[in-house]
């Protein structure tokens, strides 16, 4: 099999980590300045903790059918 037989688990452990880092981030360090007139000063508070939220559990789920 191509690149392993666990290979949905691993992508959705990178998908998952990376959804909950972004998210976890952009509430910790929001952007200094922004770009334009359009751009938000800071993150949606609630979406950012429901999609980090999200990306956490994916990320755990897999790692745990890994095992």
């Amino acid at each position: 099999m191509f690149l392993g037989e666990d290979l949905l688990a691993w992508l959705v452990i990178a998908l998952g980590g990376a959804m909950f880092v972004g998210n976890f981030a952009a509430l910790i360090r929001p952007p200094k300045k922004r770009r334009d007139e359009n751009d938000l000063a800071k993150a949606p508070v609630a979406r950012s903790l429901v999609m980090a939220t999200i990306g956490a559990i994916a990320a755990l789920w897999a790692l745990i059918s890994l095992f």
